[in-house]
């Protein structure tokens, strides 16, 4: 455990009531923890069943979803309410793995590796997440045999801490310390900045999910951390998805409307082949898209931006109806996402923000021509503006063009012809690790690229035996390179 942090200078900012909070929940969660990391598997996992369950039973959830939205003033319950299938996501991750004793072996190494928890873990939880983010967190947090306290954003704490009851509900049904899973600013001390950074200098771990100031704070704080980087979610439709347009424009449909937009990892960019262009608008119009003209997008860019760029924060997760409201003009109650047409050029400029993170109901289409060269190179301009290390998708059959994506792709996940808010964080389709926190490497400041996941949550001991020497020799070592001479050999 770390605890190496002194809280003098940083409890100087924060009132009576603040520092008396953390420092209680702080004690009984390390408490707690100590009793808890010496359960067994079998009981550990029974655990992590009862808290899951008592948040992602469909009618709990939807009276959370509910909650949060009344609550925070943004996004949409019929999408965000399937968000209980990620935490079932979760569960089935971490059932399905180790977390006592030993967790694996390698017998031609001579290695063991041990389990071990971090300790008090402090979990930073973003205003379109109340719900998903802690109930994730927690399983992960508990699976790992630590304790996790909760910092909720202030615009949706009480739904954060309504979550948070629910799980310690579970907690007290199979007889394990409720103070395993607690959450700060739900008494007389005010949730604000200071508040969660002074709990994450506290902890012992810090797993911040929410916008980069945010995360920056975390890696701030003096305790290990593991952020999320900006999202900029972007896909590549080459000619090779001429066939198949329909279910390409579904796919980005299902991700762009996902919560109103709000995830990092909503489509909020098609690069797509000229050869296919028009045909590929059609289709997003087909099902459900709504083409601006050139004074509507106008309109639309003045209310999601202002002029040094900086995204609006009423303009984000609205329905495209709300979006087309506030910017002054109407479109049909049918029509699920708004579509902007890009400039062609990608850099920070306001007349290019239409390449820039949406986090909204509106999509941006591009167009490449010639060579698949042509689409990642307008795939790494847009992520010098925005979104390096997150993700970047691909509708393609082509597995030469796939295959040249990865490898030069600054990103730390490529979905292939899949909706990225429905597969970049796991899916039961594919073979991410479920998580509610996409690390972006250090191309996006953060400690990994992986999907934050159960071994992030936990310390391993390595255990090692002798075995039969295994040493090359220096020829086969330096290869062409090796000159007996210098070793003093003839």
């Amino acid at each position: 455990m770390s605890r190496m942090n002194s809280m003098e200078e940083i409890y100087a900012k924060l009132s009576s009531d603040q520092i008396e909070e953390i420092e209680e929940k702080f004690a009984k969660a390390d408490a707690a923890q100590k009793i808890f990391e010496k359960w067994s598997q079998e009981d550990i996992d029974r655990t992590i069943q009862a808290i899951a369950w008592k948040v992602a039973n469909t009618q709990t959830f939807k009276e959370l979803v509910k909650m949060g939205i009344e609550e925070s003033q943004f996004g949409d319950p019929v999408s965000r309410e399937n968000k209980k299938f990620k935490i079932r996501g979760v569960l089935r991750d971490a059932l399905r793995q180790k977390s006592v004793g030993v967790i694996e072996e390698i017998p031609e190494k001579g290695i063991v590796k041990y389990a071990k928890p971090v300790g008090v873990i402090a979990c930073v939880v973003p205003a379109t997440n109340p719900d998903l983010t802690p109930a994730g967190n927690a399983i992960y947090a508990l699976k790992a045999r630590n304790a996790i306290i909760f910092s909720p954003h202030p615009r949706a704490a009480k739904t954060g801490g309504r979550t948070i009851e629910l799980m310690r509900e579970g907690l007290r049904q199979v007889g394990a310390p409720e103070d395993l899973i607690q959450i700060l600013g739900q008494g007389k001390a005010k949730i604000n900045k200071d508040f969660s950074e002074a709990l994450n200098a506290k902890c012992d771990l810090v797993i911040a999910t929410g916008g980069q100031g945010v995360v920056r704070r975390a890696y701030h704080s003096g305790t290990p951390a593991y952020g999320v980087g900006a999202g900029n979610a972007t896909m590549i439709w080459d000619e090779t998805a001429k066939n198949e347009l329909h279910q390409a424009a579904h796919n980005t449909m299902l991700s762009k409307t996902s919560d109103f937009g709000s995830g990092c990892s909503a489509d909020g960019n098609i690069v797509i082949h000229d050869s296919i262009y028009a045909e590929a608008v059609k289709a997003l119009v087909e099902v459900g898209g709504y083409l601006l003209n050139k004074q509507e997008q106008e309109a639309v860019k003045q209310v999601m931006w202002d002029e040094a760029c900086h995204r609006l924060s009423n303009s984000v997760a609205l329905s495209p109806q709300r979006m087309a409201e506030l910017a002054g003009f109407s479109i049909p109650e049918d029509r699920k996402f708004l579509i902007a047409t890009g400039t062609g050029s990608y850099t920070e400029s306001y007349d290019d923000v239409w390449c820039r993170e949406k986090l909204t109901t509106l999509l941006a289409v591009h167009q490449y021509e010639g060579e698949f060269q042509n689409a990642i190179d307008i795939i790494m301009a847009i992520h010098e503006v925005g979104g390096v290390g997150h993700s970047v998708g691909i509708f393609s059959f082509d597995e030469n063009h796939i295959h040249r994506l990865a490898l030069e792709a600054h990103v730390g996940r490529i979905m292939v012809r899949q909706p990225q808010s429905k597969a970049n964080a796991g899916a039961f389709t594919n073979g991410m690790p479920m998580t509610s926190s996409i690390g972006c490497g250090t191309w996006g400041g953060n400690a990994t690229s992986e999907n934050v996941h159960l071994h992030h949550y936990m310390n391993v001991t390595w255990v090692s035996t002798e075995i039969t020497e295994d040493k090359p020799s220096d020829e086969t070592l330096f290869g062409e390179f090796y000159q007996p001479d210098r070793e003093g050999r003839a």
